[in-house]
């Protein structure tokens, strides 16, 4: 089954919170969140993550991943951590964190995506493999030939970031990807749940 992971940015959202957009997307069974607000004082991220949690261990379907920030992550029990280039480094979440934690790393090429995995990394976001408005700092996009190579030289999850559109999903599954990851294609929709439904039709499940 393909895996659907939503990266949140509140200042994307037109129309409604960010609480209400977590709470959707989680209802509608997205299998992976990620709490992407660098900006926000811990206190309100841990809100945020625990609310979010909440609703996840309602629905059984969702695991809430809170970006970069660790110690907030195991005080809200998130179900994880997503880490990027200058986050604390893969192998030491390891070793402070629970056995069931998961540990996601942002990848740009084979090399990190490597080092991710014998740093324990559970899943990786590989991008941007599509060309997007938001990867511009990380140059030319990856291309599906990339994300081919990538996934056949590693045996963690990968899942597609950057560009990613419902019509571009299964070109990504067929070269690889254990799912797709997105901010604006589960924002920036009228209804999270049709467009999950719409998704898993996609891609015959």
């Amino acid at each position: 089954m393909v895996q659907l992971y939503y990266i949140t940015d509140r200042q994307q959202i037109p129309g409604r919170s960010l609480e209400d957009c977590l709470a959707q997307a989680i209802a509608a069974g997205v299998d992976w969140v990620q709490i992407r607000e660098k900006d926000l004082p811990g206190r309100r991220l841990y809100d945020l993550a625990k609310t979010a949690v909440g609703h996840a261990r309602a629905s059984e379907n969702s695991r809430v991943m809170m970006n970069d920030r660790l110690d907030v992550a195991l005080a809200a029990q998130a179900h994880g951590v997503h880490l990027g280039g200058r986050s604390i480094p893969a192998e030491v979440v390891r070793k402070l964190a629970p056995r069931e934690f998961a540990v996601g790393v942002s990848c740009h090429s084979l090399f990190e995506a490597q080092a991710a995995e014998a740093a324990g990394a559970t899943y990786l976001l590989l991008g941007p493999i599509f060309s997007t408005p938001s990867k511009l700092q990380y140059g030319l996009p990856l291309g599906l030939a990339k994300l081919r190579e990538v996934t056949a030289q590693v045996s963690i999850p990968v899942f597609a970031l950057g560009g990613i559109t419902p019509e571009r999903i299964s070109s990504c599954r067929a070269n690889g990807a254990a799912g797709i990851a997105g901010i604006r294609m589960f924002q920036g929709c009228n209804s999270i749940k049709a467009l999950v439904r719409e998704l898993r039709r996609m891609v015959g499940e």
